[in-house]
């Protein structure tokens, strides 16, 4: 009779988000965790805090959208517009950076890849992809890298916000390709950087 704490195969697990192996490489009746408790206490800890996170943007969202922190600040009929459009635009992104967040979190954990080293990637995720979400508003407002209609109503920006959050590495891609068509390369071809 097989040990049902072995792995069903040798070698390591794939990385991928959606494996054919819906088992984990684990046999029947292997519950018990692959991680010792200090590690299973580093991963409870960081799913709270991607679930605060989340809490927290999605009520930043809500309230962005009834206006209340407009009204606190006490902005002009303008001003509350723009105001708004952004914040849910840059909360959007920060909302679809913890969503890609915790997929990489239970599936790393899954697979057998979380590690102690990834702990500010995952941390950072959120706050990298609001940023990111915001910067590619403006960029899309101002240069015409995109088409403007992606952000001219607070669904559309929310909508971009959550996308660029989402897919905050491929943003962060096309940002440096619309860095280099402004600014040009950083040096010319066959030049070293100094």
């Amino acid at each position: 009779m097989s040990d049902p704490h072995q792995h069903r195969q040798d070698g390591p697990s794939e990385p991928g988000f959606a494996p054919e192996d819906y088992t984990d490489r684990r046999g029947l009746g292997d519950w018990r965790s692959r991680y010792d408790e200090e590690a299973l206490k580093s991963i409870r800890w960081e799913a709270t805090y991607l679930t605060l996170v989340l809490v927290v943007v999605v009520i930043g969202m809500f309230l962005a959208w009834l206006g209340t922190p407009q009204r606190a600040l006490g902005l002009s009929e303008q001003r509350t517009l723009t105001f708004t459009q952004h914040a849910l635009g840059a909360l959007s992104g920060v909302f679809g950076g913890v969503i890609f967040a915790m997929k990489w979190l239970y599936h790393s954990v899954a697979k057998q890849l979380w590690n102690i080293d990834r702990r500010l990637w995952r941390y950072f995720i959120p706050v990298i992809a609001g940023s990111l979400a915001f910067a590619l508003i403006l960029v899309t407002e101002s240069f015409g890298v995109f088409d403007p209609i992606l952000v001219a109503t607070n669904a559309r920006t929310t909508a971009f916000g959550f996308l660029v959050g989402l897919f905050s590495d491929h943003a962060l891609a096309k940002l440096a390709e619309v860095a280099q068509t402004l600014f040009g390369p950083t040096h010319k071809s066959g030049e070293k950087s100094k």
